[in-house]
């Protein structure tokens, strides 16, 4: 095979090893591995001995997040190849850490490996920070689904009525529910003043969630599933047909 590259290096990075292979053709092919620890001190031993021999080219494998650490060293002073695993994946037999140092570096040597794509230092801040935030969200929104889950299982209709169930109203009657608070009339004045709901919607919420409470006009409250104070089911008149829009 055509010869692309005479001093070159593959790195079999591991979380607390790198078993680095360097291929050198000075007339004829000389190999030498070294494993080398993971701390910055060992991979900056790591670069020195590598530069000994005027090595010019790296590969490694994209193997887990391990390999960040190790290429954020090595992009100093070489021109650095990643590796997708499957692509460079050794034939069956005995598999050793050596032995695929070895083969990483006899495919760079011959221009087979395929290069994956590693943006640049300020693009791969940006996606961390696009990515942490994605997490965020998603745990937020799951925060989210468990609380109105746990209202219904409680038969607390508070999001038939209110649109966004971490609004500002919606919170104050939760934590008051949380700590204790059980009269209707306490937690409707807890409602915002810009929080409106129609006389007809607050009727019918009291026909679907207290009947004999709506009937008599009195607070609407609904006996619990278990032994303890009732749990309030909807709001007063007063705050439901409450002021209009500011």
């Amino acid at each position: 095979m055509e010869l692309m590259h005479e001093r070159c290096a593959g790195l079999d990075v591991h979380k607390d090893t790198v078993v680095a292979c360097k291929r050198l053709v000075e007339g004829r092919e000389v190999r030498e591995v070294k494993t080398f620890g993971t701390a910055t001190g060992a991979l900056y031993e790591l670069f020195d001995w590598l530069g000994t021999d005027e090595v010019t080219h790296v590969v490694m494998e994209s193997t887990g997040a391990y390999w960040k650490p190790v290429w954020h060293v090595m992009e100093e002073g070489f021109e650095l190849v990643l590796a997708n695993a499957k692509h460079v994946k050794n034939v069956p037999g005995r598999k050793t850490d050596v032995k695929d140092a070895e083969w990483l570096a006899e495919l760079l040597a011959h221009g087979l490996v395929r290069a994956s794509f590693v943006p640049l230092e300020p693009i791969q801040q940006l996606r961390e920070l696009t990515r942490a935030r994605k997490q965020f969200v998603r745990v937020r929104v799951r925060n989210v689904q468990r609380l109105q889950k746990t209202l219904e299982d409680a038969n607390i209709k508070l999001d038939s009525f209110v649109s966004d169930i971490m609004g500002k109203s919606a919170r104050g009657m939760v934590e008051a529910i949380r700590d204790g608070e059980m009269d209707p009339g306490v937690l409707a004045k807890l409602a915002d003043p810009r929080l409106r709901l129609s006389a007809v919607s607050y009727d019918a919420a009291q026909a679907m969630l207290s009947p004999g409470a709506a009937a008599k006009g009195g607070s609407a409250t609904q006996a619990p599933l278990t032994s303890g104070p009732p749990i309030p089911v909807a709001l007063t008149p007063e705050v439901a047909r409450g002021r209009r829009r500011r």
